[in-house]
């Protein structure tokens, strides 16, 4: 009796003071003002293909020594800038300056060769007019006696000692042409070696200039194969000049793509040397022989004048071929939170709360992603995401303040 006494005891106790406690106000989610929300939609974006490339000057040069000889000056670095003409390198060469001596002699004499020769055509024309003369005066004495023969007024020995005078200066005038011919053939000769040394004369020169190693181009200079006191052979590369005036992009392109890009097509060139702008280029050449190892085409597409210092050969860049339109469910890149390899972004719930959510993203469509999986059409999200938001409180859009707590 008296246990059971004692049992009701304690449970009238617990009875008063579980009355006697006042109730708990409820705790409510904080509410996280200043939040920007979007309505997540559909929308058609330009379908593409993607190319990744080269950048390279439309105009390069490689510079090479033609002759033999070490190298006594070098005037240029890489990065330096050259124009056209500007001696770059300098080679020994002493047999220049001899062989230029030679050639030049080789004039002289052949100048006074010609001298020589006009002399002895002065000379040969001069005894071609006497021997004429003689041959004039030979001919009519011969026809006198030609006439007196007839009459028989003179002997038959006057009548041949004429005509063998005759005859002898025939043969003195037929000699003085042949010897005039030949002075004018001397002639020729002689001003034909004139040419021939005065040619040697322009080689030794040019042979000279040899050892001295013009930019055929301005631009830069990228790449700098010798120094000072290096052996210089005829045909190795020395110097490569770039004209920085003028780049282009080389991509490579799939075979089975190829015939969606043609001459004068437009895409859109991302360097990334210049960060996130995106270049308008035009297709200006289309390789038509395929890398037999990876069945590629090479494109080339041409870069629109930017800062020169900006781009160099050999920048990596990518160029998007436009192909058609697809429909995208896109976000924010400002909306989006990454922790190592997970992505989420804060979606609103009809009750005004933001939860995170996980998703999986696509391409980059300017400052916005594509989102593959993770959102629907329709669901509203927060844009642009701010230290005080965290999974769970309510979100408003105004003025940006404190989450209450």
């Amino acid at each position: 009796m008296k246990r059971m006494l004692l049992i009701a005891t304690l449970v009238v106790s617990f009875l008063v003071i579980a009355c006697s406690k006042k109730p708990e106000t409820s705790q409510l989610s904080p509410i996280v003002q200043g939040a920007k929300i979007e309505t997540v939609k559909t929308s058609s974006v330009d379908d593409y293909y993607e190319a990744v490339g080269t950048v390279r000057a439309k105009t390069s040069s490689v510079v090479a020594a033609r002759i033999m000889g070490n190298i006594v000056s070098l005037r240029v670095r890489e990065g330096d800038r050259v124009r056209t003409g500007q001696t770059l390198v300098e080679i020994e060469n002493r047999d220049a300056p001899v062989q230029i001596q030679k050639a030049q002699a080789g004039v002289r004499e052949s100048n006074d060769a010609l001298e020589e020769a006009e002399r002895n055509i002065r000379a040969a024309e001069s005894a071609r007019a006497a021997a004429r003369a003689n041959e004039s005066l030979a001919s009519s004495t011969f026809n006198r006696y030609q006439e007196l023969f007839n009459r028989q007024s003179v002997s038959p020995q006057e009548f041949d000692e004429v005509r063998t005078k005759m005859e002898i200066a025939m043969a003195e005038t037929q000699r003085a042409e042949r010897m005039l011919q030949a002075a004018r053939a001397r002639q020729n000769q002689m001003l034909g070696r004139i040419d021939q040394a005065r040619a040697d004369v322009s080689n030794a020169r040019i042979y000279a200039g040899y050892s001295r190693i013009a930019s055929p181009i301005s631009g830069v200079v990228v790449a700098k194969n010798v120094d000072v006191g290096s052996m210089a052979t005829p045909g190795a590369p020395l110097l490569t000049i770039e004209n920085d005036a003028n780049y282009q992009l080389e991509v490579s392109v799939q075979e089975s793509q190829l015939n969606k890009i043609h001459l004068g097509d437009q895409a859109r060139v991302t360097i990334e040397a210049l960060g996130n702008q995106e270049l308008t280029c035009s297709v200006v050449e289309i390789v038509p022989t395929a890398d037999p190892n990876s069945r590629s085409y090479t494109v080339k597409l041409s870069l629109p004048n930017v800062t020169p210092q900006q781009l160099r050969s050999g920048l990596y860049g990518k160029a998007r071929f436009i192909s058609g339109a697809r429909n995208v469910l896109s976000v924010p890149w400002k909306a989006i939170t990454q922790n190592g390899q997970l992505v989420s972004v804060f979606v609103v719930d009809t009750s005004g709360t933001a939860r995170m959510r996980l998703i999986t993203t696509g391409e980059k469509i300017g400052d916005r992603v594509e989102v593959l999986s993770g959102l629907n059409d329709g669901e509203q999200i927060v844009s642009e995401i701010f230290s005080q938001l965290k999974d769970g409180p309510r979100v408003r859009e105004g003025q940006q303040v404190a989450a209450k707590q």
